[in-house]
């Protein structure tokens, strides 16, 4: 079995964790190997759920802080095991989770392992199948088992983030539109009705769509409707019959999951939509007294968050969180994912320095 050494750097422990494989419900060595080292401490309560581990201080402090982070990983292209490299000077860990979002999940680790007296309670939650889909999510599963256990004052995801604080993010929503048509001969084209030239109108409203930027409690969100996949065809030598066009639509947080469906059909009217996934966005939460003593304590200046993050799952139980994490978002899930030494050790130092602060 894998071992992991939660007493090595952030750094190096990233590497560690970065170079056992595991892609979304392959997440078992990982999670076993956290467990056997989180369980044993005893200043941590452990409770498991599949692979999603979660380990909670019970100092009977007045306040309850929640810090989560997923353990898998978009498939791998070549990009493990890990290994340095420099870039203008400065060093940088490349590899597949080092972004996303492994260097947040090791700095959270050794966090729990060596505060055995934070200023807060603290409940960490390290869970699998974050990058799948929602009903897979490990949070899902633990809502439904022990709600209890999200129960806090603020949140804190380790989501990539730049080494800077993230608000709140997007929702998402996913349809698929079908055209139909009637199979022919391609020979006798005109014996059938083609499926995928009635879908250029879809994609020409799609092309000509302008989306809006939105303020939400101080902070302003890219919205973005966009087909993501296309579908269709039965032979090099039929007239197809049917064409599907997959989109997806990320709406700032001051829309509900149903105002967001509402405006994909407006857009889309005259064709057949299914809706086959949606959640909800977070509004930034930054008005939290703890929020604001977390932005004060890493001095970082809050910003959106345009992509679905779990802290939305967080909002929707009443607790406003924010994503914070090193590494690049826009290198998550690229096959160049790499993030700073710097930054790392960054996150690290302000977690720390807030969770120790008297």
């Amino acid at each position: 079995m894998a071992r992991l050494d939660l007493s090595i750097g952030s750094v190096d422990l990233t590497r560690a964790i970065c170079d056992i494989a595991s892609v979304s419900g392959e997440e078992a060595e990982l999670a076993d190997a956290i467990y056997a080292e989180i369980a044993p401490l005893a200043h941590l309560d452990v409770h498991r759920d599949g692979n999603t581990i979660v380990a909670r201080t019970g100092l009977g402090r007045s306040q309850r802080v929640v810090i989560a982070g997923h353990i898998d990983t978009v498939p791998i292209n070549g990009n493990v095991p890990t290994r340095d490299v420099t870039v203008d000077g400065e060093r940088y860990l490349w590899g597949r989770g080092t972004v996303d979002m492994k260097s947040g999940t090791a700095v959270q680790l050794k966090l729990a392992a060596e505060l055995v007296a934070p200023r807060v309670d603290i409940t960490w939650m390290w869970y699998d199948n974050e990058e799948v889909d929602s009903d897979l999510n490990g949070l899902t599963r633990l809502a439904r088992t022990r709600p209890d256990l999200f129960a806090g004052d603020f949140a804190i995801l380790g989501e990539p983030s730049d080494g800077q604080v993230e608000g709140g993010c997007n929702g998402t929503l996913r349809a698929v539109v079908r055209t139909h048509g009637v199979r022919a001969h391609s020979a006798r084209a005109w014996m059938g009705e083609n499926a995928i030239h009635r879908a250029a109108p879809i994609l020409s409203r799609l092309a000509e769509y302008r989306p809006r930027e939105i303020a939400v409690d101080g902070l302003v969100y890219r919205e973005g409707l966009n087909a993501v996949r296309i579908s269709g065809g039965v032979a090099g030598n039929v007239i197809p019959d049917l064409c599907e066009v997959e989109i997806n639509f990320r709406f700032a947080p001051s829309r509900s999951l149903a105002e967001a469906e509402e405006h994909v059909r407006r857009v889309l009217e005259g064709f057949e939509v299914e809706v086959v996934d949606g959640a909800a966005g977070a509004r930034p939460g930054l008005d939290a007294p703890l929020a604001q003593e977390f932005l004060a304590a890493v001095g970082a200046e809050p910003r959106p968050k345009y992509g679905w993050t779990d802290v939305a799952r967080f909002a929707a139980m009443g607790v406003p969180a924010v994503n914070y994490g090193p590494g690049n978002p826009s290198l998550a899930h690229h096959d160049e994912e790499q993030v700073s030494y710097a930054q790392i050790e960054a996150v690290e130092q302000g977690l720390r320095a807030w969770l120790t602060a008297s």
